[in-house]
């Protein structure tokens, strides 16, 4: 199965991507320019594939979910090409009654098998961390007490399940 993106010079260090599905990006190198680093792209596609992964098992797993947010951090090594070293993923929850047991095993899943974009950086030389943390209905937190690490993966692939991604449907 093939993607394709087209990459449209805008001006200085700003591009355009268009997918074939029609989406569309804006990347920059320009300081002070609107749009997203490269990198930060990367960090995007990661925090939604894992994300559209979690929700959906999460959904199967018959949670009750009122509000998820997926924030990702990535640290990148000082020498070019700066590629990316550690990517904490920390998954945030709220709702009532939410099963702790169910939301560690589909950040299991989602890490270790099903997000194509965690296995690409896991397959490299970058640590994946992820977490979770549980907010009660009102926004409290005290339902976790704080982020809850759940799996770590990488490098060179180290902790990624069998077949992972490329067994997995399109994402």
């Amino acid at each position: 199965m093939a993607k394709s993106v087209v990459a449209r010079w805008a001006s200085g260090l700003v591009f355009d991507a268009i997918s074939e599905s029609g989406g569309e990006v804006r990347a920059v190198g320009d300081s002070g320019a609107a749009g997203n680093r490269p990198t930060e792209l990367l960090l995007a596609a990661l925090a939604t594939c894992t994300a559209m992964d979690v929700i959906d098992i999460c959904r199967k797993k018959r949670q009750i979910i009122d509000g998820y947010e997926v924030h990702v951090t990535g640290e990148q090594w000082a020498s070019i090409p700066a590629s990316f070293r550690a990517i904490t993923v920390e998954h945030r929850f709220r709702g009532r009654d939410i099963d702790p047991k169910a939301v560690a095993r589909a950040i299991e899943l989602s890490a270790t098998r099903y997000c194509m974009i965690i296995e690409q950086f896991a397959r490299g030389d970058a640590t994946v961390r992820s977490s979770y943390v549980i907010e009660g209905e009102d926004g409290t937190g005290e339902d976790s007490g704080g982020p809850v690490e759940v799996v770590t993966v990488g490098p060179g692939g180290a902790g990624l399940q069998a077949g992972s991604a490329r067994s997995a449907g399109p994402t």
